[in-house]
């Protein structure tokens, strides 16, 4: 892991970022945009992390993952400070109503979905992709776990409370078979239109066009019923992590895909909670090193590198290779995780 670094999004990393939303396929709903525009949202987010921010706002920060040799952007990741204000933030909730009839002698429960926006003012962590070719050795962990370090570096950037919607079952054709039950009756439109007019548009759509009323479950295909909750095979692995971390399921799902939401209080996040803050020393020798997170204290200019450090009273002992990769100097503030049992 010592390879890479996970630092702010820069202007100049839009043409990589385009690579890898190419190379994500359908149902990456976060980058389903057209060039120019995936290229404004990289260069506002550049911007995002020199603002002066004193509370959540419309803020995302895109964090790029970079192979220190080559420089080359392999992965992203990113953080939406606020979401739900414009565009809305829509979802199913799964809601069970129980039928009962004395007449009949029967009681069963049923599930239905109900659409609706409520979770405005969370703080979202998404977008996690990590080219092919480097996802051995931790690094779409590591790359997950920046997200809540970045967080900690100044939490009054981010909300109380923190979500992540997780990929749908989509095959790689770009089939949804929970759309094909639902939305492709209402929207008169493919899983990728939907998903792209969704991205690039203030939603209002989804509300003109979405039922007002209860969808009962049981009356889906089993298709569809069989994917409600279920993430896509490409992100069991960030499933489990962000189970790691705390989140649990919402109850909640996405309306084009049925993939699950995920939510924690932000302060009880895991990687985020068992961080410390402390000066960083340089050491030719690490006595007792442990694997962990090395992150900037601060937004600006924010960099995290997966490595090895010391804790020592009051500070952290890293070696020179990562202060390097870290662009500090000897004794700046950081931000570290270590791994509890890892030595």
């Amino acid at each position: 892991m010592s390879a890479f670094r996970i630092r702010a999004i820069r202007a100049c990393d839009a043409p990589a970022i385009i690579a890898l939303r190419d190379l994500a396929g359908a149902g990456f709903t976060s980058l389903a945009v057209d060039d120019a525009a995936l290229t404004e949202r990289v260069e506002a987010s550049a911007a995002f992390y020199g603002a002066a921010v004193t509370a959540p706002g419309r803020e995302r920060y895109m964090l790029a993952l970079e192979h220190i040799a080559s420089r080359r952007v392999v992965g992203l990741a990113a953080v939406k400070a606020s979401i739900g204000l414009s565009p809305p933030f829509f979802n199913f909730r799964i809601l069970r109503i129980a039928q009962a009839s004395h007449a009949a002698d029967r009681r069963f429960d049923m599930d239905v979905l109900i659409l609706v926006n409520e979770f405005t003012g969370c703080s979202e962590v998404g977008s996690l992709f990590v080219h092919p070719d480097f996802r051995a050795g931790g690094v779409g962990r590591a790359l997950a776990q920046a997200r809540y370090l970045l967080i900690g570096a100044d939490p009054q950037r981010f909300s109380d409370t923190v979500v992540s919607e997780l990929r749908g079952v989509v095959d790689e054709d770009g089939h949804s078979p929970f759309w094909e039950a639902i939305g492709r009756h209402f929207f008169k439109m493919s899983f990728d239109e939907a998903d792209r007019l969704s991205a690039r548009t203030d939603n209002q759509f989804i509300l003109d066009l979405m039922p007002a009323y209860p969808i009962y479950v049981d009356l889906l295909a089993p298709a569809a019923r069989d994917v409600i909750g279920r993430c896509h095979a490409q992100g069991e692995g960030a499933h489990r992590l962000l189970q790691w971390e705390g989140f649990r399921f919402s109850n909640v799902v996405d309306i084009f895909d049925g993939g699950p939401l995920m939510s924690a209080p932000r302060d009880t996040i895991r990687t985020l909670r068992e961080a410390q803050r402390g000066p960083l020393k340089v050491a030719d020798k690490l006595n007792a090193p442990r694997r962990a997170l090395i992150a900037s204290a601060t937004v600006k200019d924010f960099v995290c590198v997966p490595g090895l450090a010391e804790p020592l009273p009051g500070a952290f002992a890293v070696s020179r290779e990562t202060l390097a990769a870290l662009g500090q100097d000897d004794g700046a503030p950081a931000l570290v995780w270590m791994e509890p049992d890892a030595r």
